[in-house]
This record gives C-alpha cells, structure tokens and sequence, in this order.
C-alpha cells in the first residue's frame, strides 16, 4: 500500500577521496558525508538518493572507503534503502568500482543500467520500486564530457511516465537553465525539456552549487550541491551563502515535495584568506604571507590561503610557501595555497643577459624553425604568447595541491592564454 506522507534524503558529489594530498581536508569532508547520513536517519528518511559522484575516482583508497561504507551499512541495517547512480567521477566503463563493490554486497540498490549506447540508439527506461513507499525510481547516471547527453534524447519513459504513485528521476548532468552564470559560457549541458516529462522529483547532481526549480511539466527539480566540495572555489561559494553544502531532507505529503537544505560541512573550520603580493618584493611577501596566517592559524582551521598579483621581484619558488606555512601556522590542521593568479616579477629586457634572456632566445629561435605555421605564432605577440603559456606550464604544484588538481588549472590557465573554449561540461 503506497504512503501517503513519507520522508526522504538526496544527497550528490560527496567526492570521498578528493583533496588526496591533504589529509586534514580530506577527513574534513569524509566528515561532512557521514554528519549527512547521520542527518538523514534522525530526520526518518525512509531512503536516500545519492544523485552520483559518491567517490572521486572509480577505486579511491580502502581506507577512505571503509568508514563511509561502514556508515552506509548501518543506514541500510536500520530498514532503510540506498538508490545510487554512477557520476563522471565514480564510473569507468568495463572496470569494477567501489560502487559495483558496494552494490554486490546489497548496500546499495543501483537505479540506472550502465551500458554505454551508441550515439542515436533508442532505449527503454528502467525503474525500481520501493516497496514501502510506493515511490517509482528511474534515473540516467553521468559520463565525462558530457557523453551522457545523448542518453537524455534517445530515452523512451513512457512506460514510467505511466506508472502510478510518486515519481523520482535521478540525473547526474548540468541543467543549462540553471547554470551560475560564470559557467553558461563553459558548460553544454542538458536542457530542462530533456529530462523526463512528469516525475513528481528530479534528483540532480554534477554541479556543485544548489539550486532548486521545476522540472518538465511540473515537479521539484533539486540539486543539492557538493557534501563539501572540491576546490577553493567550491569552498568560497558555501561559505558566502552562494550553495548549500550537505543533504537535503525532503518530505512527502499527498504527492507533493517540499524540500530543506541541511548543512553539514565544517564551515567554521575552513579560513579563506586572500593575500594581494602586487607589488612586492618576494622578502616583503613572504612577510605579509606569515603576518596574515598567523592571524588565522587557530588549531585544527583548515587555512586556504589564496596569493595573486605580480611580484616586483622573484618568482613563486622564491616565496618557499612550504617554509611559510610551517612557521606561521603550525597549529592549524591543513594549509592549502592558491597560487594560480600569482605571476612572477616581470623581465626587464634593458638588462645585461640573464637566464630569462636566454630563454626568451630560446623562444626565437624555436619559433623561427617552427614548421607548424600558425599565425598566432608570428612576430612578438606569438612571442609572449609562447612565453606566457611556458610560464604558466612550468608554475610548482602548490602544497596539498592534487595532481588533478593541478593539471586542471595548469590547462584551464592554458587555454585562457590561448582563447581556446573548455571540454563540454567544463573539466
């Protein structure tokens, strides 16, 4: 007999095993995941949705794993259900994941099939039953660089659209409508008429910055945003009110949804602080990096330190923000710089010849017996664009900086010299 009122969790890219080089942060957000589930029980969630991204790669570190699936268990234990989708980190084709691990020991129950289609290929939609509530789920798991798209408009729901009770469709996609601005230029995505016509929740995940709408005809469209998130910038926006970051609670009434947004990341224990050098010499910089640490070094803050601005003299090597970080904030759990805005002094070419002199003939001559024959190569602007991306190529990995992480904002600063538009959905 299907519920007239009932409760339920959605939570989306929990990202366990991100910030893999900071372990402080690391637990920080492991943290946040499991206050979420603890959220969800005390809140009568008959079940949960994990709308994709639950691990950040395929197979992350046992032991990143072991307390969250110990966690999981327990939710399950106590009667309760888990409908999970794959997200573009969480899934690789034709290789076991954690989630496939999890799944096979009756943790999860897995709502979308996995097979990938070719591209045009029809297909029916699936959908499970919980039985308790009477709630139909359906749901599309995510694909990197946005692969998944095509899934959305060769789908076939009609025979879920037909079905009786509450609906609920899980999707792990940007919704183009709801972008944040800063993204609608980056980031194709799905558009709202693509998602299933009808369903009483679209259980969104992929972008993290929450927002809530209506789906296709009607019905709640959420997306919760990241459990804790995994970048600066992700942090920044949770911290100015710009997302949510934890769960939501949504209850049931007569078929109709209202939804609550519960936090559950660390807020108080996460300092952005932002360090203009502009400027200033690197001995004068370093200064001001530990004058303004050790103003937030409190025990256990997880400090993310941010330095932009042209030095007048030195390079970022030269600031030893390893050093820095050690001598002014030794109480604080984590130290985590953001140098991708900080430029090294620039050269002075009235100068005798000095080793930025002989790379820059380097440059010429390169250049000169470049057979590749772009235009944007030529004369002194293909010059300075070639120095530009050396520069930016060969800039240090910050401490606790991911090797991920670092790639991706060494060829996201690449392309912006360039002028060269980002993979489809962003990454």
């Amino acid at each position: 007999m299907p519920s007239d009122r009932f409760v339920f969790a959605h939570l989306a890219d929990a990202h366990v095993g991100a910030w893999p080089r900071d372990p402080a942060v690391r637990a920080a957000l492991r943290e946040s995941l499991l206050d979420a589930l603890r959220v969800a029980e005390e809140r009568g969630a008959e079940f949960l949705l994990i709308s994709g991204d639950l691990f950040h790669t395929p197979v992350p570190d046992p032991g990143e794993v072991a307390p969250v699936a110990a966690a999981l268990r327990r939710f399950v234990d106590g009667g309760r259900r888990i409908y999970v989708i794959y997200g573009s980190h969480d899934y690789v084709a034709h290789r076991t994941s954690w989630l496939d691990v999890l799944a096979e020991t009756g943790v999860f129950l897995k709502v979308a099939p996995e097979a990938v289609r070719s591209e045009g290929t029809h297909w029916t939609l699936p959908f499970l039953v919980d039985e308790p509530t009477g709630a139909r789920i359906a749901g599309i798991s995510g694909r990197s660089h946005g692969l998944d798209r095509e899934y959305f408009r060769a789908v076939d729901s009609e025979a879920f659209r037909a079905e009786p009770g509450f609906k609920i469709f899980q999707f792990h996609a940007a919704v183009e409508e709801y972008l944040p601005p800063g993204l609608r230029e980056h980031i194709h995505g799905i558009r709202v008429e693509d998602l299933p016509v009808g369903c009483d929740y679209y259980a969104g995940g992929h972008i993290h910055c929450t927002y809530s709408g209506e789906g296709p005809g009607g019905g709640l469209l959420i997306n919760p945003g990241a459990v804790f998130g995994t970048s600066r910038t992700d942090l920044e926006n949770g911290q100015e009110g710009r997302t949510h970051q934890g769960v939501v609670i949504v209850t049931v009434t007569a078929g109709r949804p209202t939804a609550e947004f519960v936090d559950t990341a660390p807020r108080a224990a996460v300092h952005l602080v932002d360090v203009d050098v502009s400027g200033k010499t690197a001995e004068e910089a370093r200064v001001e990096l530990e004058r303004q640490l050790s103003g937030e070094a409190v025990p256990g803050a997880l400090l993310f330190p941010r330095v932009h601005g042209t030095l007048a003299d030195g390079t970022v090597a030269s600031l030893a923000l390893t050093q820095v970080a050690r001598r002014r904030s030794p109480e604080a759990g984590s130290v985590h710089w953001d140098v991708r805005d900080l430029a090294p002094a620039p050269s002075d070419d009235s100068t005798p010849p000095v080793e930025g002199q002989v790379e820059d003939d380097q440059v010429r001559r390169l250049l000169a017996e470049s057979t590749v024959g772009h235009p944007w190569l030529e004369g002194a602007a293909g010059e300075r664009l070639v120095r530009e991306l050396v520069r930016e190529l060969g800039l240090p990995k910050a401490e606790g900086e991911s090797r991920q992480d670092y790639e991706s904002a060494r060829l996201g600063s690449a392309r912006k010299i360039l002028g060269v538009r980002p993979d489809p959905d962003g990454t």
